[in-house]
């Protein structure tokens, strides 16, 4: 019967606030991720057709690395090690409190933690968003790059005004499901003690001892993410799918 009693205990306010704290913290760091990833790995893809060697070379290097380790480790590269490499001024900088007036809103400087956690996520995710927008472009015919460069424009006008766009139709399924894949593995960054949904159901759970509800309400918050980026991506694609033909 105790067993029961417990098992049906719902969580105190003050548990739901942390909680709720972890799912911001969890969706910020996904949402710099997904942005700077996607950026990013536009630029990689880019680079590993690019006709200077040296490009390739390099963007084929960066994608061997960030594709076979594993993220945690990079985690803990970028937290534990890279701190190292910089100025000790820097470090100072980096864990000095800043404030920014935006617009009436005041942004703060974000932890060590979470300035690591998002470099790491970002970093990686790259490798893996670079080859399926690198997949969307190499779907595009080769007689479009012909009849675009055939009409004056510049090797750039063409990825531009004429393959990338036409990429992106056959890449908006996978691409989200990377920006899922980045929200689930936004859980590694625990390991460098950030205080995200992962970390904070953990803290809940150990407070409280209701296991079930504290890992239940955090699987409940990460599905709801999920969800919003499959209600986007659906969105997304019936936007740049072709007209029918008739």
């Amino acid at each position: 019967m105790r067993g029961l009693h417990m098992s049906a205990e719902l969580l105190a306010p003050k548990y739901l606030v942390w909680m709720a704290h972890g799912l911001l913290m969890t969706a910020w760091i996904a949402l710099i991720a997904i942005a700077c990833s996607t950026l990013a790995g536009f630029a990689l893809a880019l680079a590993r057709d690019a006709q200077a060697g040296v490009w390739r070379g390099l963007a084929r290097i960066y994608t061997l690395v960030f594709r076979n380790t594993p993220l945690l480790i990079q985690l803990f590269f970028w937290y534990f090690a890279a701190p190292n490499l910089l100025p000790e001024t820097a470090m100072l900088w980096l864990n000095t409190p800043h404030q920014l007036q935006l617009a009436g809103f005041t942004l703060s400087w974000p932890s060590f933690e979470f300035l690591a956690g998002a470099a790491g996520l970002s970093l990686y995710a790259t490798a893996f968003v670079a080859e399926d927008i690198r997949s969307g472009i190499r779907g595009v015919p080769r007689g479009q790059y012909e009849a675009a460069a055939a009409s004056g424009l510049t090797r750039w006008q063409v990825q531009r005004y004429v393959i990338l766009p036409q990429a992106l139709r056959h890449v908006v399924s996978p691409l989200f499901g990377q920006y899922m894949n980045i929200v689930k593995n936004s859980s590694l960054t625990m390991g460098i003690g950030l205080a995200e949904l992962s970390y904070t159901s953990r803290q809940v759970e150990a407070a409280s001892f209701l296991t079930f509800q504290a890992f239940g309400v955090a699987t409940l918050g990460y599905i709801g993410l999920i969800a919003v980026l499959d209600v986007l991506a659906r969105q997304l694609q019936q936007r740049v799918a072709l007209p029918a033909r008739n």
